[in-house]
C-alpha cells in the first residue's frame, strides 16, 4: 500500500501540468503534417542518443505528426573506409568518393546505418521501413565536381514511394545515395538531401539535428545563439562570409527548403536529451528556427505567453497554409 504523502510533490505536478498544457496548440498544429528530420552526428554514433531520438520520433508519430528521416553516416563510412584500407579524403567539406569508395559507402548507409536505424524504430512496433534515395527514382542526381568523382547534385527528386509509404502510416528512413543520370550512384550531403526532400514534400517542417545548439552570431560567443531569422538574414550572413563553414550546407538547405514551400527549418542540438520534443512542443524551444519572411517571423508561435494557449486552440486550421501561400 502506498499512501499519497510517498508521492512527488505537488509543485512538480503543477509544473507538469502546466507543461503538457503548452503541448497541446503544437500537437494541433502539427498533427497530420509531414515533418522532415536530418539525423547525423554525435546523436547518430552514441547509442543511447540514437535509441532517445528514435522514441522521440515515435511518440512524435504517436501524437499524428508524419516524420520522415533523412540520414548520412560520415563516422561508420570513415571507420569502413579503414577498413578496407582506403584513404579518406575531402574536398570543400565534401567526401572524395571513387567509384570503389562509392560501392562501400552503398554498402554503409544503405545497409548497416540504415538497418540501425530501423530496428531502433521497430522496438516500438512495425513502424518504420528503410529507404535508399536510389529506390524508385527518388533521388536522380549528376556529377557535383569531377574532382569528387561520385559526390552527386540532385537533379530531381520523385517523392511518390516516400508518399505511399507516409499514407501507409510508415516512418521512411532514408538514405542519402543517389540514382544517377549515367546509371550509377552518388554519394549525396544528407543536409542538402534532407532539403531537397522535404521541399518536394512540401513538409510542413524540416529539421536538422547538429552538435551544436543552432546558429551562433559569433560562435566564440555562447550568447549569440539565434533562435530566429528570416531567410534574407540568412542568405545576408552567408555572403558576409560570417557562417562557420560546417553550418553553411544546413543553412543552404534550410533556404532551398523554405523556398520550396516548407513552413519552417529548424537547427537543433541532436545531443540535448529529447531536444526534438523541447524544439516542436515548446513555446521556448531550444535551436535555431529559419522563417521565410518578417510577415512569417511575426506570424509564428515562436515564443508564446501561456495565457494564450486556450485561444490558440481554436484557431482555424487555415491559418497555416494562409501563411504557407505566403511564403
Amino acid at each position: 500500500m502506498k499512501y499519497a504523502r510517498d508521492a512527488k510533490p505537488s509543485l512538480l505536478n503543477e509544473q507538469t501540468a502546466q507543461m503538457l498544457f503548452e503541448t497541446l496548440p503544437w500537437i494541433k498544429n502539427l498533427t497530420g503534417k509531414v515533418v522532415v528530420i536530418k539525423y547525423g552526428g554525435a546523436a547518430m554514433v552514441d547509442a543511447k542518443l540514437r535509441e532517445d531520438v528514435m522514441s522521440d520520433i515515435v511518440l512524435l508519430k504517436i501524437m499524428g505528426m508524419r516524420p520522415v528521416i533523412v540520414h548520412g553516416g560520415g563516422k561508420a563510412i570513415n571507420e569502413a573506409f579503414s577498413h578496407y584500407d582506403l584513404p579518406v579524403e575531402f574536398k570543400n567539406g565534401q567526401r572524395v568518393t571513387t567509384p570503389e569508395a562509392m560501392d562501400i559507402v552503398r554498402e554503409v548507409l544503405g545497409g548497416k546505418v540504415n538497418q540501425e536505424l530501423v530496428a531502433a524504430i521497430n522496438q516500438h512496433g512495425n513502424l518504420a521501413v528503410g529507404v535508399s534515395g536510389s529506390d524508385a527514382g527518388t533521388l536522380i542526381a549528376s556529377t557535383l565536381d569531377p574532382e569528387l568523382q561520385r559526390v552527386g547534385k540532385i537533379e530531381s527528386v520523385n517523392v511518390d514511394y516516400i508518399e505511399r509509404l507516409i499514407d501507409g502510416e510508415y516512418i521512411p528512413v532514408i538514405a542519402t545515395i543517389a540514382k544517377g543520370e549515367d546509371g550509377g550512384f552518388y554519394n549525396i550531403n544528407a543536409d542538402i538531401a534532407a532539403g531537397a526532400i522535404a521541399g518536394a514534400l512540401r513538409a510542413h517542417k524540416v529539421i536538422f539535428l547538429t552538435d551544436v545548439d543552432g546558429l551562433y552570431e559569433d560562435f566564440s560567443d555562447k550568447d549569440s545563439l539565434i533562435s530566429n531569422l528570416t531567410m534574407e538574414e540568412c542568405q545576408g550572413m552567408l555572403d558576409r562570409g560570417e557562417i562557420d563553414t560546417g553550418m553553411i550546407p544546413k543553412l543552404n538547405a534550410c533556404i532551398e527548403a523554405v523556398k520550396a514551400g516548407v513552413f519552417r527549418a529548424h537547427i537543433i542540438n541532436g545531443t540535448t536529451p529529447h531536444s526534438l520534443l523541447l524544439e516542436l512542443l515548446t513555446d521556448a524551444g531550444v535551436g535555431t528556427v529559419l522563417h521565410s519572411s518578417e510577415t512569417a517571423y511575426e506570424y509564428d508561435t515562436h515564443p508564446h505567453p501561456l495565457s494564450t494557449f486556450a485561444a490558440r486552440l481554436f484557431e482555424n486550421l487555415d491559418e497555416v497554409s494562409k501563411l504557407q501561400a505566403l511564403s
